[in-house]
């Protein structure tokens, strides 16, 4: 005779919108860390992005004197771990080994926190080595630009890139809390500013066509970095994204469909290609503007609003084409092509690709057409380096769209 049996865990992680956090009239992370036991000294060891730090040079001794503010509730047990920003935390495995080397060497145990600070390949990072200290250290991320504020910050996964390839090591792990402190924004660059935008539209694509439609109206605010803008785009796209999280039946994803990664399956294996030359946004962007050519191509899509999405990707200042494209394997494929039979493998073994029939409209496919696939890579290199006339044409077409919302 054969007894099953099972057990459900609730999972409760707040995610709080705030400013200058390290204030000490701001209580918001001191109530965070408190809010399943108030009654004891909560021990820290804290991780920080080395970009996030040179750019605010006030960022650690304000730490320090926050801590310092409440004596009785906090310990911070050594001096901050710095550590570089960007994807090569993630691609050398000692930087995940040093952090668990520090949780060790001072004696922190599952009920103390590892707070990190930093952009989104920190915080995975970072993430991950506390995940897997005692089963698990309590983790409190504080995601400092707009694409880990709006999306992976704030998600369950974390990890690293191993044997060339995505978070092929990882594990997930909600976090404690995240907090967004806008403060961290005032000081991206740019390209950073941009790049972070892209998950943003990807989730209004899927699930929102009123945000999508704010974007479209903001993208010259957006451009500009109007604070105002960025922090209310964040919110919203941090809802939507909590939203499938938490209420899809599938956090962990223990199915193969994963519709947040709408135009990932081609972003992942650029990234790889151009050893990380390309930002993740800058990836997105290129895969979301392959998916919504292919969309189209296989009549799923009017090409009117796919123009409308690739305008709006290139009016937030997105190039929606790289060499590496058409880069061919030596029997000839295309490269990548192959992140299709990699994003399988991550899936599962059954593929599931997310494409689009209208803007909020989001549908699953379970195979692709690599012919297919190879047409809209040509269509989609032609129209970067399209001649003027195409490129007026696409900008009319897609500006009476906007004129008709």
């Amino acid at each position: 005779m054969q007894q099953t049996h099972g057990f459900s865990v609730p999972f409760k992680f707040p995610v709080h919108f705030t400013q200058d956090v390290w204030n000490t009239a701001n209580t918001v992370f001191f109530d965070v860390i408190r809010r399943e036991e108030a009654d004891r000294r909560h021990r820290v060891l804290a991780v920080v992005d080395g970009e996030v730090a040179s750019a605010h040079p006030a960022l650690l001794p304000d730490i320090r004197k926050y801590f310092a503010a409440f004596p009785d509730a906090l310990e911070l047990v050594a001096a901050p771990v710095i550590v570089p920003g960007g994807e090569v935390v993630k691609n050398d495995f000692s930087y995940s080994l040093d952090i668990l080397a520090r949780i060790n060497d001072v004696g922190l145990d599952r009920q103390s926190f590892v707070v990190v600070i930093g952009g989104g390949a920190v915080l995975d990072m970072a993430s991950f080595a506390a995940a897997i200290a005692h089963r698990g250290v309590r983790v409190i991320r504080f995601p400092t630009t707009v694409l880990s504020q709006a999306d992976s910050g704030i998600a369950v996964k974390n990890g690293i890139n191993l044997f060339g390839k995505k978070n092929f090591v990882g594990t997930f792990v909600p976090p404690f809390a995240v907090i967004n402190d806008s403060w961290f924004l005032e000081s991206l660059s740019q390209r950073d500013r941009i790049s972070g935008v892209v998950e943003a539209i990807k989730v209004a694509l899927l699930r929102d066509p009123g945000f999508y439609r704010y974007l479209e109206t903001n993208a010259a605010n957006i451009v500009r970095g109007e604070l105002s803008v960025l922090t209310s785009l964040i919110r919203r796209s941090a809802e939507l994204h909590l939203a499938h999280i938490c209420g899809n039946g599938d956090p962990f994803e223990l199915g193969s469909a994963r519709p947040l990664d709408f135009g990932h399956w081609a972003a992942h294996k650029l990234e790889s290609m151009t050893h990380h030359r390309l930002r993740h946004g800058e990836a997105v962007a290129i895969g979301i503007a392959l998916d919504v050519i292919y969309s189209m191509q296989k009549g799923h899509l009017a090409p009117i609003v796919a123009d409308r999405i690739l305008f709006l990707l290139e009016a937030i200042g997105f190039k929606l084409s790289d060499e590496a494209l058409g880069w061919r394997t030596p029997s000839g494929q295309l490269e990548i092509i192959q992140g299709l039979r990699e994003f399988r493998e991550h899936l599962g073994g059954e593929l599931h690709v997310t494409l689009l029939r209208g803007i909020g409209q989001g549908f699953e496919v379970t195979e692709m057409d690599d012919a297919v696939v190879a047409s809209a890579v040509v269509e989609l290199e032609a129209r970067g380096a399209g001649n003027s006339s195409e490129r007026i044409h696409s900008r009319t077409v897609s500006a009476a769209v906007f004129g008709r919302r």
